[in-house]
């Protein structure tokens, strides 16, 4: 199964989100944070992660006779580059862009679940502008956020903080100006 194939499933999404940010989790933990997630489910798509290179085992323990696999992402791990996405079709980007949604729909969810969610006091948003850019300015605004974002995203789990899913999603949303106007 192929990086793109492997990630275009929301379980399979969702363990890769709750795994980032250098989080360790046995599969016990993860079917903790998924409760809506069969636990045979949950062990069928966590070993296929590892198979596929994106997991690795950082510790295992000797659990009621059973060993107990503690998961990380690995650093090496594969990733769908430009070339994967221009070589997926129309249909894989609609399964890619519908797996995105529904782990956004499923961790905001179960954020809200949460004792004592605050949406106000977390500073949650899901606000949406439209944006006018040429090509150009896209690729200069994409240029500065992974500028601005880059010292954020090293960040290592520690004493006081919290982790925020941040997803920013972008796509044209109509015909450009140019377009528009009459001749």
């Amino acid at each position: 199964m192929d990086t793109t194939e492997v990630l275009l499933h929301p379980v399979r999404l969702r363990v890769v989100h709750a795994l980032s940010g250098g989080r360790v989790l046995t599969t016990s933990q993860l079917c903790e944070r998924m409760p809506e997630v069969p636990k045979v489910t949950m062990y069928r798509h966590v070993a296929l992660l590892a198979e596929a290179g994106f997991l690795e085992v950082a510790d295992e323990q000797r659990v009621r006779g059973a060993v107990e696999r503690h998961y990380r992402l690995r650093q090496d791990r594969p990733v769908v580059d430009a070339d994967a996405a221009a070589a997926m079709s129309p249909d894989d980007h609609r399964r890619g862009f519908a797996a995105a949604m529904a782990v956004l729909i499923s961790e905001f969810n179960a954020y809200l679940d949460r004792d004592g969610a605050d949406p106000v006091a977390d500073a949650v948003s899901y606000r949406q502008g439209t944006l006018w850019l040429s090509p150009d300015e896209l690729a200069q605004m994409t240029h500065q956020l992974l500028t601005v974002l880059g010292p954020w995203l090293a960040n290592q789990p520690a004493p006081g903080r919290a982790p925020y899913l941040l997803s920013p999603i972008r796509f044209p949303v109509g015909p450009t100006f140019s377009d528009e106007t009459p001749s």
